[in-house]
């Protein structure tokens, strides 16, 4: 896969700021990129804009969204609180969606996560609607599933999202957090076949990381599921860019324009 067919995240490279992130995609022929809150947190989005137009890069998606469950109404409300102004951020960057970590609470029941889950995404719907912003959910793996998201697998994922049944509503798909389960194939299918397959991240998962998430892999190492998966998302008919999204503690501590060669080299027979 050459590097135009590649978006990275702006997480991916952590040390960069936008600004550094957006001018060394560009000159290294990246396609495009998704943008973190966190990476333009306090900037003034309307300069990140012009820039982010002036680099020639495809703009993907604003990253994260999400987080929708609590144990009382107060903090469920300050979670679409915060999604509404994730909507706003990506329509003053000119993102057409966002990515969605879902969110769990510990001593609910995967049921009730589940339910306040589908309840904040579907409070979102108007002003998606209205800012034609697309709401990708992302399945995370199971061992987040007590604190970081209800939603565990590519099936949870497809349940969900025709449980609301919305065109803008649909899955992204992280190799990291899906690689291990049975049947992806098949889910992949039922996704991109109902038009919900939104967007596809690669990284590896690594059974022996040191941080549950800040040592994860290029692909080729870990379990090397890269290239397998990428084939069953292909051949579903998905034809948007491959995003990148590694974050690895011993990578940040690297030349970042190292690493960065690095993520296009290990991407190469994606």
């Amino acid at each position: 896969m050459s590097p135009d067919r590649l978006a990275i995240h702006t997480f991916t490279n952590k040390p960069w700021s936008i600004h550094e992130c957006l001018e060394n995609y560009a000159r290294r022929g990246i396609g495009g990129v998704s943008i973190w809150r966190e990476t333009v947190a306090g900037l003034d989005l309307k300069v990140v804009k012009k820039h982010l137009d002036d680099s020639g890069l495809l703009p993907v998606s604003l990253v994260r969204g999400g987080f929708f469950t609590g144990k009382d109404l107060p903090s469920r409300q300050a979670a679409i609180e915060s999604n509404q102004a994730a909507l706003r951020e990506a329509e003053a960057l000119g993102l057409p969606m966002i990515v969605l970590v879902c969110g769990a609470t510990l001593g609910q029941t995967p049921e009730e996560n589940l339910d306040q889950i589908r309840d904040g995404i579907m409070a979102l719907l108007p002003q998606a609607e209205s800012a034609g912003i697309k709401l990708a959910i992302e399945p995370l793996h199971p061992m987040y599933a007590g604190d970081r998201s209800g939603v565990a697998s590519m099936r949870d994922a497809n349940e969900l999202a025709e449980s609301i049944s919305h065109p803008l509503v649909g899955v992204a798909l992280d190799v990291f957090h899906v690689w291990w389960e049975s049947g992806l194939e098949a889910q992949i299918r039922r996704c991109a076949d109902a038009k919900r397959l939104f967007a596809f991240h690669v990284c590896e998962f690594k059974p022996d990381f040191d941080h549950v998430l800040l040592d994860r892999g290029l692909p080729g190492e870990g379990v090397n599921a890269s290239v397998r998966i990428a084939k069953m998302v292909r051949a579903s008919g998905f034809d948007g860019l491959t995003e990148v999204e590694i974050f690895s503690r011993k990578y940040w501590s690297e030349n970042q324009h190292d690493f960065l060669e690095k993520i296009i080299a290990s991407c190469a027979d994606l």
